[in-house]
């Protein structure tokens, strides 16, 4: 943005104490004035015959006065200068950081030393915006790469298997029909995870009362074919937990929940429960699963985009895109609550949501 040029802050500064100090002058002279001069007579002999009248005084003192008056602006004008380039010293520092944050080096650090005032706490929010900018950045950035290389991949076994055909006119037309439409499938999946999961960090949707409770069983009914081809037991459990927020995004969520918990499971004998609950002014989603120990090193990246863990990924055509808990965390983000992963002791994952409960 183009601004008219004006003066700078330490010239400002510098005017406003040489201006104090050359008013409080001037009101010290005017005191004198008023209340000393004005009892001294004002005739020839003075005061008894002996002291000084008012005339001299007046003429002895006003060269003075002048004198004083011009020292007082003079070192107004110096020791404002200065003062006004000590005070402003962390300004200088945090214009140069943001102009170096503005040219892309998100890295730079003010890291003002010193006790703490209003410059220094100015500081230390400034870097931790950087940080928090930095970190968002980067995460941004390698998302766009795993998005690129996940969407590349559905479309590069498509040119492979079109090549394939177009080179062998003796291969089954109906293999390669299903096999597309499969590749098509996975890469229309990921198109739709990847604009949900833009929808839910906008966090525009229309909020309205939402019953937990009945979300978990509307998604677990939608879910319990799949539960029961796998073997798993599949139990509801819990209380009404209201919350305010999009009842689309949170049937995703909860059926992102559910789902990813039948999936990563015991082959056998697997169990799956989703319980709700409020405590005080917060809602609470609970999904926990059987299944493998995960290393607790592992379980902080999983509500990462695209990040599936070794021991989490299938072959099956439940794979997924690795956007499941991606997903749910950005819901959960946009709802204004938390999400905490946590390795049960025996194996599998808990899933704790906690959203802002309503009346």
């Amino acid at each position: 943005m183009r601004r008219r040029p004006g003066l700078s802050a330490r010239l400002k500064l510098t005017l406003s104490y040489a201006g104090f100090l050359a008013v409080a002058g001037a009101l010290l002279l005017a005191v004198v004035w008023g209340f000393l001069l004005r009892y001294v007579p004002d005739n020839s002999q003075g005061l008894l015959g002996i002291s000084p009248n008012r005339y001299l005084l007046v003429r002895t003192f006003a060269p003075a006065a002048a004198v004083a008056m011009v020292f007082l602006l003079v070192f107004g004008l110096v020791g404002g200068w200065i003062l006004a380039g000590r005070m402003l010293a962390p300004l200088t520092r945090m214009t140069a950081a943001a102009r170096m944050a503005g040219n892309g080096s998100l890295s730079h650090r003010i890291r003002m030393d010193g006790r703490q005032d209003e410059f220094r706490e100015l500081a230390d929010e400034f870097d931790s915006m950087l940080e928090q900018l930095e970190s968002h950045v980067a995460e941004q950035q390698r998302f766009a790469a795993n998005a690129s290389h996940e969407l590349r991949t559905p479309l590069a076994i498509s040119r492979t298997l079109l090549d394939v055909a177009r080179k062998d006119s003796t291969r089954d037309r109906g293999e390669l029909i299903e096999r597309l439409h499969a590749v098509n499938t996975r890469a229309i999946d990921l198109t739709e995870a990847l604009l949900l999961l833009s929808r839910g960090d906008r966090g525009n949707h229309t909020r309205e009362s939402i019953d937990l409770s009945l979300i978990a069983e509307e998604a677990a009914e939608t879910l319990l074919p799949l539960a029961e081809q796998r073997g798993i037991t599949l139990d509801v459990t819990g209380r009404e937990a209201r919350t305010r927020g999009s009842a689309e995004l949170l049937l995703r969520m909860v059926t992102n929940l559910v789902q990813n918990a039948i999936v990563h499971n015991l082959a056998v004998g697997g169990t799956v429960t989703v319980h709700t609950e409020a405590h005080g002014e917060t809602s609470v989603l609970r999904v926990e699963n059987t299944g493998r120990r995960l290393p607790p090193e592992l379980v902080p990246t999983l509500a990462e985009p695209f990040q599936r863990g070794t021991e989490r990924v299938r072959t099956d055509e439940h794979a997924g895109v690795g956007l499941g808990l991606a997903i749910v965390h950005s819901i959960v983000r946009a709802h204004d609550g938390t999400l905490d992963l946590a390795p049960r002791p025996a194996g599998g994952l808990l899933v704790m949501v906690r959203l802002p409960g309503t009346p």
